[in-house]
């Protein structure tokens, strides 16, 4: 473990310096799936659609509300509305980003495990989320509930 003799990291060290990038590649790689996914669907849907026009007929009002949804829809909550998201979902995410920007700040400022630099950017990063949040809730569209 460490640099070898002539100084060179080993595998092991980059996995270990670098281990929690998975986390954001993870994440990528699901939206990107989820996008082609979006992408896919809304083809299929004008395919269908094409085919009612060639034989003159109406399409279902259903098989038109599909085309609403934005292709880049993360999720059906996002894209419709649900119960779970809208403002709701935004007040849960304020409260999760303030505890996490106070408990990350309350890290730096006790200098956790000599890590009080790091700790003090991911609070900034955290608290920086609970305002555009706060934001968001304050300003941001309201639905018709």
């Amino acid at each position: 473990m460490g640099r070898r003799a002539d100084g060179v990291k080993s595998m092991e060290d980059l996995f270990r310096s670098y281990w929690w990038l998975l986390f954001p590649l993870g994440w990528f790689v699901s939206i990107g799936f989820s996008s082609l996914l979006n992408y896919r669907r809304q083809r299929a849907t004008l395919k269908l659609i094409e085919t009612y026009a060639q034989k003159g007929e109406q399409p279902p009002e259903a098989l038109l509300k599909v085309l609403d949804r934005p292709i880049d829809a993360e999720t059906e909550s996002r894209a419709y509305g649900s119960p779970s998201g809208g403002r709701n979902g935004s007040l849960f995410s304020l409260v999760l980003f303030t505890i996490l920007a106070a408990g990350f700040g309350y890290a730096a400022y006790a200098d956790m495990y000599d890590a009080g630099d790091a700790f003090l950017i991911v609070a900034f990063v955290m608290g920086a989320l609970a305002a555009a949040t706060g934001v968001t809730l304050a300003f941001g569209k309201r639905t018709k509930d």
